[in-house]
């Protein structure tokens, strides 16, 4: 069955189809009543308008882009992108918007993602994730004028839009919690170390351990995968002076440096203590349950989806500082056992 046309559409209604482009389209020059019975022609058929048309007309797209320069084997057990892809899903189908999805290998990938949908009128706006400290994108977008909201911050974001939380507060308030439990070898498995957020987390990190007297505090890099995070809690504990406590950059890598300790004899919280970033189901069905860093990711990005809306629709916008993660101490966490 071949492919329905506007052809087919201005037959059966019995106009032109210049008559049904401006149906379509929602320009003027037909009737209400006519606009009505096109439409449900091309409903009744399954014809919508190509692409091509739709960038010749300027009729918008009712899409927004998401380009991701992540494995998308990483994505599939990270559970923060696929809750915040939810709270952005949730508010873009409400004002009948679909969400493009695209894996990419690097940031010039990206951008030439973000040249294509854009010549293309695939997309009427795009998200920004994984911010960096001299972010190519940034400017590329500026250039483009395509409307867009970067998910991060704060800072670094040139004129568009963002949505972003106070990672520094959050990871003083981990740190201190740990102190006030009387740990003084505190390290932390980090993320991507080029991210903007893992760079405010790992400035953080050092200046409230310097700030609180931790001599012996450490960060080591990881890439937010499990064999990743489970090659560095070994380092770390095999290590003469082991921390008594270990901070994670995400849920996954935590998990995985529990099974390492767990592995290597030592008990948690009593011989080592842990704590995760982004907290999730995934937190509560280890033994025992993780301590973590939490806040609402499918609200994190929903309001980042009302943020494009608004910029797309020409609204004033600027920075939003959502909710800053809180801690929610479980299982894993407690005085450190005397040696």
């Amino acid at each position: 069955m071949k492919r329905p046309t506007i052809a087919d559409v201005a037959r059966r209604a019995g106009v032109s189809k210049g008559a049904v482009s401006y149906a379509l389209n929602g320009q003027r020059g037909v009737s209400e009543a006519t606009r009505q019975r096109i439409l449900a022609i091309a409903a009744e058929i399954g014809f919508s308008p190509s692409s091509a048309a739709r960038a010749l007309s300027g009729a918008t797209a009712k899409a927004v882009g998401l380009a991701l320069c992540r494995p998308a084997r990483i994505l599939g057990i990270e559970p923060f992108f696929m809750e915040l892809i939810s709270g952005v899903e949730a508010e873009l189908s409400a004002r009948s918007y679909a969400l493009t999805l695209q894996v990419v290998a690097d940031q010039d990938a990206e951008i030439a993602v973000y040249r294509r949908w854009w010549a293309e009128r695939r997309v009427d706006g795009v998200f920004v994730c994984d911010l960096r400290t001299e972010d190519r994108r940034v400017p590329a977008l500026e250039e483009l004028q395509l409307p867009a909201v970067v998910i991060g911050g704060p800072g670094h974001t040139g004129s568009l839009a963002n949505v972003w939380s106070d990672e520094a507060a959050a990871l003083a308030e981990t740190v201190e919690y740990l102190v006030a439990l009387g740990h003084r070898r505190i390290a932390r498995v980090g993320g991507l170390p080029a991210l903007l957020h893992t760079e405010i987390r790992s400035d953080a990190f050092t200046e409230v351990c310097g700030r609180l007297g931790l001599d012996e505090s450490v960060t080591v890099w990881s890439d937010y995968t499990g064999e990743e995070g489970a090659r560095a809690t070994r380092r770390l504990l095999s290590s003469p002076n082991r921390p008594t406590a270990v901070i994670y950059d995400n849920d996954v890598m935590a998990i995985a440096g529990l099974s390492v300790a767990q592995e290597m004899g030592l008990q948690v919280p009593g011989d080592l203590s842990i704590v995760a970033w982004d907290d999730s189901p995934l937190c509560q069905l280890v033994h025992p349950p993780l301590t973590a860093l939490g806040r609402d990711i499918p609200a994190y990005g929903a309001h980042a989806a009302r943020q494009l809306l608004r910029v797309i629709a020409g609204e004033p916008t600027g920075g939003l500082q959502d909710e800053t993660a809180h801690l929610t101490p479980r299982g894993s966490t407690a005085p450190p056992r005397v040696r």
